[in-house]
């Protein structure tokens, strides 16, 4: 851990159940001419919409799944004769990131390719951004607080980043509310993406002070509440679960990722499986082979850490700990990879990309191709 860090957020976070209350007042002093991205179910979503009566909504956009480059591209060309004023993003991550990407490009005079990591130039964004506001509908990303937007680009079967510090938004806007009575599998899946959020940070080549005050209480809360979410809903794991997400936001922008979301981008894009599911399933071999490749002290003190809180959790002792979490995993309908889709042809390239991936840059060991190949094998 470093005593060193530089602290990246948005202007403004709002956290509480009722809060929503607040984003009719809040959205108007950004703009009234508003575009809205929200999920495939809005139903869910009326009374919040009805709730913006002083916004002129000029424009809707809806994102069933990660985004990809040309819905983006379309919806960037519809929206700059709009007049559009002030972007806010209402849904899952997916939404979130989508709602990023607009407000970053709509007044931008550049193409979007141009500011893509890998399969562009990476290029730092040329134009300020719209006014932006997130609110999250789900518990997972924690994307309503870092400063990438992540896009699929189904031409180079990859999944990469627009990453600018001007993504990040105006106001964050976390009302836990808006989770209750999440689908299931999608509590699953969001819900293990959270954790791994606060569990890669946290032993993260990268980790300070600041992201361990985040991660070191979330990571057992955030175990307990989707374990309790599994049995039945509640609203203080709901809360719980939002605090964990949002923890996990703010510390991977200010610590980095590591191995499981190394593997989760290029795997990903190549079999198009929902981001938290692939990341759920790969969570306990990717926290294992760290486990056994660590040779630093610290690392391996914060790896056996994390292993004591899983074990804690889930009644077991830390030798079995890791097994007993990718059984209650699987137990809790999140099979494994083989049946999200993945392939030996995808497993053999993510391999040979992992590496490359920015997420993998911070993970506390240097893991080889073949380890990387051998832990999505063990999370078939």
């Amino acid at each position: 851990m470093t005593n060193a860090f530089n602290l990246l957020t948005p202007q403004e976070i709002v956290f509480g159940r009722g809060q929503v209350a607040q984003l009719n007042e809040r959205a108007k002093k950004l703009g009234t001419r508003a575009l809205i991205v929200h999920g495939q179910n809005p139903g869910r979503l009326e009374p919040v919409f009805a709730s913006l009566s002083d916004l002129e909504i000029v424009q809707t956009l809806s994102i069933a799944k990660e985004p990809d480059l040309e819905t983006l591209i379309d919806a960037i060309a519809q929206g700059k004769s709009l007049g559009v004023e002030v972007v806010l993003g209402i849904g899952g991550g997916s939404v979130m990131d989508s709602a990023k990407v607009l407000a970053a490009m709509l007044p931008s005079n550049t193409d979007l390719m141009s500011h893509l990591e890998v399969v562009g130039q990476g290029l730092p964004l040329s134009a300020r951004r719209l006014p932006l506001i997130l609110v999250p509908t789900t518990s997972g990303t924690g994307a309503e607080v870092t400063r990438n937007a992540v896009i699929d680009v189904p031409d180079a079967q990859r999944k990469v980043s627009l990453r600018d510090a001007q993504l990040l938004p105006d106001l964050a806007l976390v009302d836990p509310s808006l989770t209750d009575h999440c689908p299931r599998l999608v509590t699953l899946h969001s819900g293990l993406d959270a954790i791994t959020q606060v569990i890669e940070p946290y032993v993260s080549s990268r980790a300070t002070l600041f992201t361990d005050l985040l991660c070191v209480e979330a990571i057992p809360k955030g175990l307990r509440a989707l374990q309790h979410l599994m049995r039945a809903e509640s609203e203080q794991a709901r809360d719980d679960l939002a605090q964990v997400s949002l923890f996990g936001g703010l510390a991977l922008a200010n610590s980095g990722l590591g191995v499981v979301h190394g593997i989760a981008g290029p795997l990903g894009g190549l079999c198009g499986a929902p981001h938290g599911a692939i990341c759920g399933a790969l969570l306990p071999a990717g926290i294992a082979a760290n486990r056994s490749h660590a040779e630093n002290a610290e690392t391996q003190a914060r790896i056996e850490r994390v292993v004591g809180w899983i074990a804690e959790v889930f009644d077991t002792s830390p030798d079995v700990a890791l097994p007993a979490f990718r059984q209650w995993i699987m137990d809790s309908g999140l099979p494994g990879l083989s049946a999200l889709g993945v392939t030996e042809e995808h497993i053999t390239s993510t391999a040979r990309t992992a590496a490359s991936s920015s997420s993998m840059k911070a993970n506390p060991v240097v893991l080889s191709t073949e380890v990387i190949d051998a832990i999505m094998r063990e999370s078939l």
